[in-house]
Parts: structure tokens; C-alpha cells; sequence
């Protein structure tokens, strides 16, 4: 039997390229040889596809951008190519086809549905979730509102968009009516906790607006929790599974920021987390009815708080989460004595079944 054919595409011009590439490596390493072959896509932080055939080592370091054989590279929207159009030197367009598409691409126009749409035109099977479930958990005031309609307890919040400015006074009286100090500013469409402000007064609130509308044009304000910070791995298309509970423990003790996860080495992550087996059930019970309530498939990480009085909040769906060495994700699974392979192999395996793709 001929290997299945897997393209790879990593990088990307989100304020999270830096994590897609080490994301990436660690998959191209985990993916087992011996079943797929592998078609490397990389996209630059300016947006340029290109085909790289160059070392998986020099993927994170970024120096895969500059190998002299690159072949700069689109994705057809047309079923009948099944793939990529490679652009020679002579001009002359080569086609690569694939089976499937494994995107490890993080933040806006990766795991927003905007790729996903691209995918799901050319009719190619690819991991992870689709279009409208991946724009549905980007956004979190649309994630809460779905949520909350399936009974899955959430943060309080109030969201607002960019037209809502001139009335900035307003609407902060309205989050200072409805919520309550300390709250939490997000950009409604951005992941790593990118451009997330924790605001103790009004000053605060009006400040983390602004630096959230710089990242997005709908900002989330949310109540803060007073919890544990846990993550759940989701795996599954029809009848997911969830891993044990895994226990966040930021370096800066305030916020788990992109900074935290990735360049602190202080912070670090506690698996199975510090909590009763109880709520850990209770936890892994709520990820698969949130991921269903969503409509994920493939893979998901669902992010909770567990307050003091056992209470579990549900925070968010992360859709393409890090697959670093350091990633709660994979960790989680490695923990269920699922290896890295075993992970990937599984993960394309899911997407050819969605697409009704016989592999055997």
C-alpha cells in the first residue's frame, strides 16, 4: 500500500508564527514515516507560500525561509488539483497533490475558519475542526453565547466593537454594572493570550480596551475568577475522548500569558492536576460537552477555572492548540499513554474518516 501523502503548513503572519514553527518541527519529527509521506508548506510572517524541502531543525530557528531550493507555492481552491500549484523558476506551475492536510497554524487566518475555508473548497481532508466551528471558538463573545445556550457555565462578560468607542464612558459603566473587579480585557479573535489586559479600576478598564481593540475589532471584557487555571485535551470527530486534568501554574502568578507559557521557564504545568478526582471527572465530562456543543472535531484544548467552592467555569476552546514539547496538548495525551506518534497518526486518521476517506 502507497503512504498517505501529508502536507504540513506552518508559519503564518499571526502574532503566534513563532509558536507554529516549533509547533510545527515536533509534528514533522512525531509523524510516523513508515505510513505518510511528507510535503512541507511553510508561510512567512509576510504572507509568502512556499514549498521547503530543507531541514526540520531550521523550521523553528526560522532559517527555512532562506533555503535556496524554496519553491514559492499556492493552494488551489479546485478539486480537481488536490493540492498545491508550485511555481518554477520557469514560471511553469507543477502540481503537488496530497491526501490530506495537517494545519499547524495558530491565531488569526489558521485556526479562525479563514484557511479552513480554503481547505474545505479544494475538497481536501485536514486536521482539526472546521470552518464554522473554528470561527465560532475564535470568538469568544460568540463561544460564550453558545455555551451559555447549552447550559455550560461560563465567565460573566460584556463584549463591545470598535464602532462603541465615542461611547467608551457608557459602555464601561455598563461592565462596571454587570461585572466585577478584577476583569480581564481580551481581543475577541486572537489566541496565547495576546493583547489581554487584568484591570483592578476604571483607569485600567479604559486602557485594556485600547490596547485589546489594537489586536481585534470586537473586545470580550470578562469577570475574573478566582480558580485554578486547568486545561483538558479533546480528542474525536463523533465520539471524542478527554484526557486527564492538567494544572496551569504561570510564572508571574497573575496572568498566563504568551509570554508565561513560551519564554519563562518558571512556568509549568502540573498533570494530573491538584484537584479531587471528582473534579477532574467532572471537568473531562464538561470539555467533550463543550466540544460537541461547539461542533469541534479532530482535536480541541478546553480551558477551565475550578473555583474554590467546586464550581467549574468553562474559559475557552482553543481549536489548533501548541504541539511545542512544552504544549499542555500533548503532554496531556503523552500522559494517557498516547505517544507523540500515536497522536499524529490518530489526529490524520480522524480527518480522512470526516471526509469518508477509506485509508486502509
Amino acid at each position: 500500500m502507497s503512504k498517505i501523502r501529508v502536507a504540513v503548513i506552518f508559519g503564518g503572519k499571526s502574532n503566534e508564527h513563532d509558536v507554529s514553527v516549533v509547533s510545527a518541527a515536533h509534528i514533522i519529527k512525531s509523524i510516523p514515516k513508515d505510513k505518510y509521506d511528507i510535503v512541507c508548506i511553510g508561510i512567512t510572517k509576510k504572507g509568502h507560500w512556499l514549498k521547503y524541502i530543507g531541514d526540520v531543525d531550521d523550521i523553528p530557528n526560522g532559517k527555512w525561509e532562506k533555503h535556496p531550493d524554496n519553491v514559492p507555492c499556492i493552494l488551489s481552491p479546485d478539486p480537481v488539483d488536490k493540492g498545491f500549484l508550485a511555481i518554477g523558476a520557469d514560471g511553469e506551475c507543477r502540481h503537488v497533490k496530497v491526501d490530506v492536510i495537517f494545519p499547524v497554524l495558530h491565531g488569526k487566518n489558521g485556526e479562525d475558519g479563514t484557511i479552513q475555508g480554503i481547505f474545505e473548497m479544494a475538497e481536501i481532508p485536514f486536521v482539526g475542526c472546521d470552518l464554522i466551528s473554528s470561527a465560532n471558538c475564535m470568538d469568544k463573545d460568540v463561544t460564550h453565547t453558545i455555551l451559555e445556550a447549552h447550559g455550560i457555565k461560563t465567565a460573566k462578560w460584556v463584549s463591545m466593537i470598535l464602532s462603541d468607542m465615542p461611547s467608551l464612558d457608557a459602555k464601561c459603566s455598563e461592565m462596571e454594572e454587570k461585572l466585577t473587579y478584577p476583569m480581564f480585557v481580551k481581543p475577541a479573535n486572537c489566541g496565547s493570550s495576546v493583547g489581554v489586559s487584568k484591570v483592578r479600576d476604571l483607569d485600567e478598564l479604559k486602557a485594556g480596551i485600547k490596547t485589546a481593540f489594537a489586536h481585534d475589532k470586537k473586545v470580550v471584557v470578562e469577570e475574573g475568577i478566582d480558580g485554578i487555571e486547568c486545561e483538558c485535551a479533546v480528542m474525536g470527530n463523533d465520539e471524542p475522548f478527554a484526557s486527564t486534568v492538567g494544572e496551569v501554574c504561570s510564572a508571574n502568578g497573575e496572568l498566563y500569558d504568551y509570554d508565561a507559557k513560551y519564554n519563562n521557564a518558571e512556568s509549568r504545568t502540573v498533570i494530573p492536576a491538584r484537584m479531587s478526582e471528582k473534579s477532574i471527572e467532572e471537568i473531562r465530562k464538561t470539555a467533550v460537552a463543550g466540544y460537541k456543543a461547539m461542533g469541534c472535531s479532530g482535536l480541541a484544548r478546553v480551558d477551565f477555572f475550578l473555583c474554590k467552592d467546586g464550581t467549574i467555569i468553562l474559559n475557552e476552546i482553543n481549536t489548533l492548540p501548541g504541539h511545542t514539547p512544552i504544549s499542555m496538548y500533548p503532554q496531556l495525551m503523552q500522559y494517557g499513554g498516547m505517544s507523540p506518534e500515536e497522536q499524529e497518526d490518530r489526529l490524520i486518521r480522524l480527518a480522512l474518516e470526516r471526509a469518508g476517506v477509506d485509508y486502509e
